[in-house]
C-alpha cells in the first residue's frame, strides 16, 4: 500500500519544488526567452556609448564586423526577424553565461553606490541596446523616430523585467510573457518598415546608376553607328555574291544614299535629322539580308583589310600633301604684308635726300654701344624686333639696330623706320646689293645658288618624290639668309654682335649679354639637346665618312635666333675660311641638305658658349604645347617654324606676345588693311 502511494507523493513533490526552479531559475529561463532578447543582452554587454561613439568592452570577444554586415542587395521580407533570430542562436552558451555574470556584477555596482546614477544607466543602455541592434540588424543608418521608438520600447522592457523579477505569482509570470511577444511583433513591425526604406533607397540609388551610366554614353554614338553601317554597306556592294543580287545592290544603294544624307557634316547626335533613327533600322535591315546571302567572314574579313590598306594609302597621300601646302602658305606672302612695301617705297621717294637719312649715325661704329644685326626683308617682323627691344631696355640711347635687306625692300624698310623711329635708339637700314665684296668668287654659297642644278632643285616640281620638302625653301636662294656667316666683315670695327632672327620677340633686357665672358668661344648659344631631333645626326649625314670623321653624332645642337658674337675671336680663329671649306665641301648636297643651321653647326664645332636656357626659348611656331612658365621667364621667345605669327596658320595662344608691339592704327597698316588675327 505503501508503495503504491509513494511514487504519486513523489510526483507531486517533484513538481512542487522543480517547477518554480524551472520556471524562475536563469539558467533555465534563458532557453525559454526569445532568442532576439538573449542576442540583445550579449550585444548590449559588448559595447557602450561615450560621447556619441560606440566603443567595444574588452572582458568580452568581439565578432568579426565583416559578419554584420548586410550582403549588398539583400531585401528582407517580412519574416527576416526569424533568420534574425537564428543567427543569434549561433552565439555560445560560453558567451551567454559571462553576459549574464557581467550583468549581474554591474547591478551589485549598482546597489553598492546608490540610485543617483540609475536615470544615467538606464538612458546608456538605451543607447547601447538601439546601437548594437543596429549594427546587427541593419547596417544602414535609421532615422531619428525609428531610433526613438526601439529606445522607448527596450526601456519598456527592461522596466517589466525587473518589475517581473519581484512578483512570483504565475499571473505576473504571464503578463511577462505577453510583454515579450508584444515586443517581439513591435520589433517585427519595424524591421517590415525598416526594410521597406532600404527597397525606396535601393531603388532611388539604382535611379541615379543608371542617369550616371546614360550619361557616360558618347554624344556621338549613332553618328559612329552610321558610319560603321555605311563601311558595313560598301562591303557587301564590292563582294561578288552579293552583286548578283540586283534588287539587293538597288536597296543597298539607296539605304547608303538615305544615310549619307541623315549623317551629312553632323558630328555629334544632336545635329543629325529627327528620321536618322528610321534610317538606321531600315538600313540594319537590309545589312541583316545582305548577312544572308553572304555569311562567308572570310570574304568579309578580306574586304575589310583590303579598304584599311587604300584608306591607310589615302591619308598617306594627304598628309604628304597638307605637309607641301603648309609650307607653301608659310612662305606665301599675305596680301596685306605685300601691300605695304609698295605703300612705304611709294612715300620714301616722295621724300627728298635730307629727309631719308636716319640721326645718330655717328653711333653706328661705337664698339661701346650694343649693336645688334638683323637681316631681313619682312619690314612688320624687323619692326616687332626692334620695338621690343628698346621697349625692355634699361637705356635705349644705348641700342643700335642694323639691319640688312634686299633691294626690293630697301627703301620701304627706311621709310617704315623713318616713320616709326624706335625711343632713342639708333637704327640704319643697308641694302645687301651694296656689298660689292660680298660676289661668287668670294662666297661659295653664292656660287652654288647661281648654278642650274639648285634652281632646277628649288623650281621643278619634285614635291610628290622629295622626302625633304621642308628643305625647298626659295629663301634659302637668297643670300640674306647666309649673311650671318659675314658678320666681321659687315661690322668691320665692332667687337660684339648679337644676332637676332626677325621672327623672335624679346621680352626683357639684353644689355647683359654684351658683358658676358665668352672664354675664348666664338658665339654664345642656347642648347637645344633636350629632345632627340635636336642632336647633330638630325641635320647631318652621318653615312658619310667627312662627317662621321669628324662630329659626334649625339652632340647637342644649338638654336640659330639669338646669339652673341665675340668678332674679334672669329677673326682670330678665321671662321670665315672654315664656314667656306664646308660648303665647298657640300657643293653637291651630300653632308648636309640646305639651310644655315647644319653649316653653323660645322663651323662652330667646339667653338660655342653655352647661354642659360632663359635668355632663348623656341618651338612657337610649331609646337602649341611650350610651358607657359617658360615663356613668361624667357629674355626671348622664338617663332622658328612654319607658323609665323604673322599669318593666319600661327598658333593662336602665342599670337599676342608678337601681336601686341605692333601698332595696327598706324596709317600704312590701315591702308593695307593689315589687321589683328582672330584669337589674339
Amino acid at each position: 500500500m505503501k508503495m503504491k502511494f509513494r511514487k504519486p507523493v513523489l510526483f507531486l513533490l517533484l513538481v512542487t519544488v522543480l517547477a518554480p526552479i524551472v520556471l524562475y531559475t536563469d539558467t533555465l529561463a534563458s532557453y525559454f526567452t526569445p532568442p532576439s532578447s538573449r542576442t540583445e543582452f550579449i550585444e548590449d554587454l559588448s559595447t557602450f556609448t561615450l560621447g556619441g561613439d560606440v566603443r567595444p568592452l574588452n572582458l568580452l570577444p568581439q565578432e568579426s564586423s565583416t559578419l554584420l554586415k548586410e550582403p549588398p542587395g539583400n531585401v528582407y521580407s517580412e519574416n527576416s526577424s526569424l533568420s534574425l533570430s537564428n543567427t543569434s542562436d549561433t552565439l555560445s552558451s560560453e558567451d551567454a553565461r559571462k553576459a549574464r555574470q557581467l550583468t549581474e556584477e554591474s547591478m551589485k555596482h549598482q546597489a553598492a553606490t546608490g540610485n543617483s546614477n540609475d536615470g544615467i544607466e538606464v538612458a546608456m543602455n538605451g543607447n547601447r541596446i538601439s546601437q548594437v541592434t543596429d549594427s546587427l540588424h541593419e547596417p544602414h543608418q535609421m532615422d531619428k523616430t525609428s531610433l526613438e521608438l526601439v529606445s522607448a520600447e527596450r526601456s519598456e522592457g527592461r522596466a517589466t523585467d525587473t518589475s517581473s523579477k519581484k512578483k512570483t505569482s504565475p499571473t505576473d509570470s504571464s503578463h511577462t510573457s505577453d510583454t515579450t511577444s508584444a515586443k517581439t511583433e513591435i520589433r517585427q513591425d519595424q524591421r517590415t518598415v525598416q526594410t521597406s526604406g532600404r527597397v525606396v533607397s535601393g531603388e532611388t540609388a539604382g535611379g541615379k546608376g543608371e542617369e550616371q551610366n546614360a550619361q557616360v554614353v558618347p554624344p556621338d554614338a549613332r553618328v559612329r553607328q552610321l558610319k560603321d553601317q555605311l563601311i558595313r554597306g560598301k562591303v557587301y556592294l564590292s563582294l561578288s555574291a552579293t552583286r548578283n543580287n540586283p534588287h539587293f545592290i538597288r536597296e543597298l544603294r539607296l539605304r547608303i544614299k538615305e544615310v549619307q544624307r541623315a549623317l551629312g557634316e553632323a558630328s555629334k547626335d544632336s545635329e543629325l535629322p529627327r528620321n536618322a533613327y528610321e534610317k538606321l533600322k531600315a538600313m540594319e535591315q537590309t545589312l541583316a539580308k545582305g548577312k544572308q546571302i553572304q555569311d562567308d567572314c572570310a570574304t568579309i574579313v578580306k574586304k575589310l583589310r583590303a579598304m584599311l590598306h587604300s584608306a591607310e594609302e589615302q591619308l598617306r597621300v594627304h598628309k604628304k600633301q597638307t605637309l607641301y601646302l603648309t609650307h607653301l602658305t608659310a612662305k606665301t606672302l599675305p596680301k596685306g604684308l605685300h601691300c605695304l612695301p609698295l605703300r612705304l617705297s611709294t612715300e620714301y621717294f616722295r621724300l627728298n635726300s635730307s629727309q631719308q637719312r636716319f640721326p645718330n649715325q655717328e653711333n653706328l661704329e661705337d664698339p661701346k654701344l650694343y649693336h645688334y644685326a638683323l637681316f631681313s626683308d619682312n619690314i612688320l617682323a624687323a619692326a616687332v624686333v626692334i620695338n621690343s627691344t628698346v621697349s625692355h631696355a634699361k637705356d635705349p640711347s644705348k641700342h643700335v639696330f642694323h639691319i640688312v635687306t634686299d633691294r626690293l625692300n630697301y627703301a620701304a624698310m627706311r621709310m617704315w623706320f623713318l616713320a616709326n623711329p624706335p625711343q632713342h635708339a639708333t637704327v640704319d637700314v643697308q641694302n645687301v646689293e651694296e656689298f660689292t665684296w660680298l660676289n661668287s668668287s668670294y662666297s661659295p654659297v653664292l656660287k652654288q645658288l647661281a648654278s642650274q642644278s639648285m634652281i632646277d632643285y628649288y623650281f621643278r616640281s619634285r614635291a610628290d618624290s622629295d622626302p625633304n620638302v621642308k628643305f625647298r625653301n626659295p629663301k634659302y636662294l637668297s643670300i640674306m639668309n647666309h649673311l650671318r656667316f659675314y658678320l666681321p666683315e659687315i661690322f668691320p670695327k665692332l667687337d660684339k654682335v648679337l644676332f637676332l632672327d626677325d621672327d623672335i620677340v624679346v621680352q626683357k633686357d639684353l644689355s647683359g649679354l654684351w658683358s658676358l665672358d665668352l672664354k675664348g668661344k666664338v658665339i654664345g648659344v642656347v642648347e637645344t639637346c633636350g629632345e632627340s631631333f635636336h642632336r647633330f645626326d638630325r641635320y647631318l649625314n652621318f653615312s658619310n665618312p667627312l662627317i662621321s670623321k669628324h662630329f659626334d653624332p649625339r652632340a647637342c645642337g644649338w638654336a640659330f635666333g639669338m646669339n652673341i658674337f665675340d668678332l674679334n675671336e672669329w677673326r682670330r680663329q678665321n671662321i670665315t675660311e672654315v664656314y667656306h671649306s664646308w660648303q665647298n665641301l657640300n657643293h653637291d648636297r651630300q653632308l648636309w641638305k640646305l639651310g644655315t643651321l647644319p653649316p653653323g653647326l660645322i663651323t662652330f664645332w667646339k667653338r660655342t658658349y653655352a647661354l642659360d636656357r632663359s635668355w632663348h626659348v623656341l618651338g612657337l611656331g610649331y609646337n602649341p604645347n611650350v610651358s607657359q612658365k617658360d615663356i613668361q621667364r624667357a629674355a626671348v621667345i622664338h617663332y622658328n617654324g612654319n607658323l609665323k605669327p604673322w599669318l593666319e596658320i600661327s598658333i593662336p595662344k602665342f599670337r599676342d606676345y608678337w601681336s601686341k608691339f605692333v601698332d595696327y592704327d598706324q596709317v600704312f597698316l590701315r591702308e593695307c588693311n593689315i589687321n589683328k588675327l582672330a584669337g589674339t
